[in-house]
């Protein structure tokens, strides 16, 4: 693509002299490659000049002032869009190029990308560097835990977890259920004392007095009815049992 800039080499317009040199030298400021057509001494690039500059953008008269720009076939614009496209930074955008790289129109360019998309172009790179990284970490993962003696001493480690939680768990379900049987026992007996007492023969008859290893022993069958073993409950009784 050649960048075609139209001119009037003789012209008598002090302005318009000042805009072409303003053009051409913000153009080599920027190392843009051009060509300059003298509209002034060439009746061709008069002509064509007028012919391909849209006729929205024609003067009320119908003949265009030069500097008229183009980027080969395509009408780029006149020194107004053009001065205009350089206040906002976006002069290749006007003429139709990629803007360098470290320029202030490509820093622009990926700030508005950046706005765009909702993420860094930089750092959409290092999320896929590190996805691609981790994909391909996988596979030795892998290889790692396929050893069968790994394998298999990791299945006996969680077989040991679960058994050693389980013992735990039964010793205090059985030392729970203890406590619930000796606080039922004492309060069995302590209703107990009173029911011997007033099952005790009358005053007619000889009174034999109660002693401790009878009503020791008056428990030991009651706990057998009940179903509870009276061995658990040994301190509870009198040493002489």
């Amino acid at each position: 693509m050649v960048i075609k800039v139209y001119l009037a080499t003789a012209s008598g317009s002090t302005a318009i002299k000042k805009k072409q040199q303003e053009v051409v030298g913000f153009l080599e400021a920027l190392k843009v490659d051009y060509t300059e057509f003298d509209i002034a001494t060439n009746e061709e690039n008069r002509m064509w000049m007028r012919e391909n500059v849209p006729g929205e953008k024609k003067p009320t008269n119908g003949i265009p002032l030069p500097p008229q720009i183009f980027n080969d076939q395509n009408y780029c614009g006149d020194y107004d869009t053009f001065f205009n496209a350089k206040e906002d930074n976006e002069v290749f955008s006007f003429l139709g190029l990629a803007p360098p790289a470290g320029s202030k129109e490509a820093q622009l360019a990926e700030k508005a990308l950046i706005l765009q998309n909702g993420k860094d172009p930089e750092e959409h790179h290092k999320t896929s560097a590190e996805e691609c990284s981790g994909d391909s970490a996988a596979p030795e993962d892998l290889h790692k835990t396929s050893d069968p003696g790994e394998a298999a001493e990791e299945s006996e480690e969680s077989m040991k977890e679960p058994s050693e939680k389980e013992e735990e768990v039964e010793h205090k379900v059985f030392l729970s259920v203890n406590l619930f049987h000796s606080l039922q026992i004492i309060s069995i007996f302590s209703y107990l004392i009173p029911l011997i007492s007033l099952l005790s023969p009358s005053q007619d008859e000889e009174e034999e007095p109660i002693t401790e290893v009878d009503s020791s022993c008056v428990l030991i069958q009651f706990l057998s009815t009940t179903g509870i073993h009276p061995y658990l409950f040994l301190p509870l009784s009198s040493p002489e049992l």
